[in-house]
């Protein structure tokens, strides 16, 4: 179970690694070199030539090497041969490639990434000539795969704070306490850890292709500004509306299990608990339960991805890094499943989610959305800092309690009504 799963997860992260944006492949033209391949008559081009202009008297030692791609094959052919190297095919011009790192397109954004690159750089060879230490933030040791170096360490915090709230999702913590309860009945260890194990291995394989293909998407338009604020506007969109369930749940648009798929639910549940059913038909029917729930559950936390690929993909990383990124987000996200899943082997019990623990986790993974896209959107340079990562989901904490408190507090009636809360019942999703 808990084994398949970190199998899965390294799985993704292979393709990840694979099919990721920028690669960080060694260049033909060494680490000390920035080249930028571009054309004539390209406006983008043009506009990252002056920039470099500049960026050339602010670091006089840079070695800028350009070729114009439009009126030469032999440039043409070089273009195509480095970013071979790099695992890419050529999208389009201005592409440039410094210290193992593909940018593609240029906007202001992308001419402060190649600066704060070159920036880092020279930093670094300055403190090697003084004898300082590096800055020890930037390697990171994570089990198995060892000491990883990370050039945006809040991409560290935001992923780990990220994929914590994300895997609380009140959706499928339901549908895993349900199953696993009713396979309880049966009285069989062996068929809790069958039924468990295929059924959080399937969610799990469904949820990292749906991050990767965000994750793929995004980095392949993360020189288009509007997209990521698109983005951050859609995760808005889901926060307000999981706030929406934790005030008003059954009222108006939801980000849950709807009411008419539940019935159809319980009966594939309850075809996996029988316990004279074969072991091979119990597999079918949980691999049929888990593809059909993580259809319908995916909405429920869909702008944590989303926000997540959005954050990665703009900050440009090198493929070993994201995937990395990946691997950490997916083993924080697995860990509250794992705990269920493991208490139910062990113990022979499990806890359903009641309705107030549901509406928690709605009310806390909505505040965390509703920050995030707020921040994205009118204060990015919050999440470009470890410390300005950590002060953004703090804060989203104390918004959390602060309305854990007010409700409280809050008149009985204003409050919804019992009858209300009782036809939600144990499954606020």
């Amino acid at each position: 179970m808990g084994i398949g799963k970190l199998v899965l997860a390294a799985v993704l992260i292979v393709c990840l690694a694979v099919g990721g944006g920028s690669a960080g492949a060694a260049s033909t033209f060494g680490d000390d070199a920035l080249v930028f391949f571009w054309r004539v008559g390209c406006p983008y081009c043009e506009a990252e030539r002056d920039f470099l202009v500049e960026l050339a008297a602010e670091f006089p030692d840079l070695t800028i090497l350009e070729y114009e791609v439009g009126g030469d094959a032999a440039n043409r052919d070089l273009f195509i041969d480095t970013l071979a190297e790099f695992g890419m095919e050529p999208r389009g011009v201005p592409t440039t490639i410094y210290r193992g790192r593909v940018w593609e397109g240029f906007t202001d954004e992308i001419g402060e990434q190649i600066r704060n690159a070159v920036a880092a750089r020279f930093a670094a060879e300055d403190d090697a000539a003084r004898n300082l230490p590096a800055d020890s933030a930037e390697v990171v040791n994570v089990p198995v795969v060892g000491e990883v170096t990370i050039s945006e360490e809040s991409l560290l915090v935001s992923t780990v704070a990220i994929a914590l709230v994300d895997g609380f999702n009140p959706c499928s913590l339901w549908v895993l306490s349900m199953l696993l309860a009713l396979v309880l009945h049966t009285g069989s260890r062996r068929r809790v850890v069958v039924v468990g194990s295929v059924f959080l291995a399937i969610t799990t394989l469904l949820y990292g292709l749906y991050m990767l293909g965000a994750y793929s998407a995004l980095s392949y338009m993360s020189f288009a500004g509007w997209i990521r604020i698109a983005v951050a506007m859609l995760a808005l969109g889901f926060g307000l509306i999981n706030l929406k369930d934790y005030f008003f749940y059954g009222h108006g648009v939801s980000l849950a299990i709807p009411e008419a798929r539940k019935p159809r639910l319980y009966e594939r549940m309850r075809s996996v608990a029988v316990a004279e059913a074969p072991l091979p038909k119990v597999l079918t029917a949980t691999a049929a339960l888990a593809v059909g729930v993580s259809l319908i559950e995916t909405p429920c936390t869909a702008g944590f991805p989303l926000m997540w690929a959005n954050l990665v993909g703009g900050a440009d990383v090198g493929a070993s890094v994201a995937a990395t990124l990946f691997g950490v987000y997916m083993a924080v996200f697995l860990v509250d499943e794992l705990a269920v899943f493991g208490a139910a082997v062990v113990a022979m019990r499990v806890t359903k989610l009641q309705e107030r623990h549901g509406r928690v986790l709605k009310l806390v993974g909505g505040v965390v959305m509703v920050v995030l896209a707020v921040v994205l959107i009118a204060a990015p340079h919050l999440m470009e800092s470890a410390s300005g990562a950590a002060l953004v989901f703090v804060a989203a904490g104390v918004i959390c309690a602060a309305l854990l408190a007010f409700d409280r507090h809050r008149e009985p009636a204003s409050r919804p009504p019992k009858s209300a809360r009782r036809r939600v019942g144990s499954n606020p999703h």
